[in-house]
């Protein structure tokens, strides 16, 4: 039996724009894709703290160190520059892989998006 479940979460982190007119998807900084094992392309679920809205997309990468985390597309509606949102990826796994699995979540500081290392 395969279940799915969380491979990957960003904790808490800011919107820094929300671009309506490009083709869709979530830029996120680099070094934020690198700490939570996340790639260019994955799906992810985003769940919008401010507002409740819960939604799919893909990621693409964004330049490392610049704290970007931009809604692109039609999931610019879904947002405001300044909402705090969670990023979560999941994987199918055997059932007795997932028992002893442990997820990569990281917890950025909200107001650079930055990595806070002392966690």
């Amino acid at each position: 039996m395969f279940i799915e479940v969380v491979k990957s979460k960003i904790h808490r982190v800011t919107v820094t724009e929300a671009n309506l007119n490009y083709i869709g998807s979530i830029t996120i900084d680099e070094d934020l894709l690198d700490a939570a094992n996340l790639i260019p392309n994955e799906k992810v679920s985003i769940v919008n703290n401010n507002n409740g809205e819960r939604f799919e997309t893909y990621i693409i990468k964004g330049e490392r160190g610049s704290g970007v985390v931009c809604l692109n597309g039609a999931a610019a509606r879904r947002v405001q520059p300044g909402d705090i949102i969670i990023i979560i990826s999941y994987a199918m796994m055997d059932f007795e892989e997932a028992k002893t699995f442990t997820p990569s979540i990281i917890f950025p500081d909200t107001a650079t998006n930055k990595l806070i290392t002392d966690r």
